[in-house]
């Protein structure tokens, strides 16, 4: 799938995780904090799902829907769907936020020539997450010593965090 010729596709994110540092509920909580599981979608697309890969998470994920269920007005749409396949967004779609900061982009492009680590750095997926609005500059104040950008780049990054707040 493309982002023009999507077929019958659902944009979504996968999320690695060390399930000894946060748990799949854990993942579930803050997968209904974000955002409003009861709004039906006007296309497939962007439809409301969480995707299980082993029979643990399935059962974890539907009692999960059972009790925003049971404590909501009304019902949960989102899908539980096994996950068969993940597709990567085309690479004018990835980091999205940070491709808007060209020095910033330019920093990691640098440290990471090879498009995979760029994609893959948990460094670069905490920036882009700062530049998109999440995270506090308090957050960031903790985060960015260890974020490998320049003296220049930390203090861009700061300035876009604290005026945003």
């Amino acid at each position: 799938p493309t982002y023009h010729n999507l077929g019958n596709h659902i944009e979504s994110i996968q999320i690695d995780y060390d399930s000894q540092v946060i748990s799949f509920k854990k993942l579930l909580s803050i997968f209904a904090e974000s955002h409003d599981s009861t709004r039906v979608s006007f296309a497939r697309q962007y439809m409301s799902a969480i995707f299980y890969s082993d029979e643990k998470q399935r059962e974890e994920a539907f009692a999960w829907k059972e009790a925003m269920n049971r404590q909501g007005n009304r019902p949960v749409v989102t899908k539980i769907m096994p996950l068969k396949v993940f597709y990567l967004a085309e690479a004018y779609h990835q980091k999205y936020w940070l491709r808007l900061h060209r020095e910033l982009l330019r920093e990691y492009q640098v440290q990471y020539p090879q498009y995979e680590d760029f994609l893959n750095s948990t460094s670069v997926a905490r920036v882009n997450g700062y530049l998109g609005g999440e995270g506090t500059l308090s957050m960031l104040e903790k985060d960015v010593p260890g974020l490998g950008l320049s003296d220049e780049g930390q203090r861009r990054l700061k300035n876009v965090v604290q005026n945003r707040d």
